[in-house]
């Protein structure tokens, strides 16, 4: 059964796909979904920069967010919308373990050169450390 599904968000077309694929699950199983976006800061970081990226990347998701979050109302799905810093398949994994989640969805890659080299690497440590099941979607 599942009941919680979290989606990794970070405004690629593959994380738009795996937000389309999560709603529809949630809609299947009425499930709770939680939508995760993940900024990284710099390295090495520091207090003052992180709150700076944080505040940074929640004004960037905040359009998204609101594109999403009506599309899960008329869903009539509970979602929950959040950013964090920190490198994201950590995040990604330590959130699904935090809220109990029976899958992650996540993209495959993200949108430019290094993303996608990056965001493949983040799906493959998400799929080695999660407890749940992972799903990887593509455009």
């Amino acid at each position: 059964m599942i009941a919680k599904i979290l989606v990794a968000y970070d405004g690629s077309c593959q994380s738009q796909k795996a937000f389309e694929y999560g709603l529809d699950m949630a809609t299947k199983y009425s499930a709770e979904m939680a939508v995760l976006s993940v900024a990284r800061p710099t390295e090495p970081p520091v207090n003052v920069e992180i709150q700076a990226v944080l505040e940074h990347a929640t004004e960037y998701f905040k359009s998204h967010f609101e594109q999403m979050k009506k599309r899960s109302s008329a869903a009539s799905i509970a979602a929950s919308f959040e950013v964090r810093v920190g490198h994201p398949a950590e995040q990604i994994v330590h959130m699904a373990e935090e809220i109990k989640a029976d899958a992650i969805i996540m993209g495959h890659r993200g949108e430019s050169l290094f993303q996608k080299w990056l965001l493949g690497s983040v799906a493959r440590k998400v799929l080695s450390y999660a407890h749940c099941t992972v799903i990887v979607v593509r455009c």
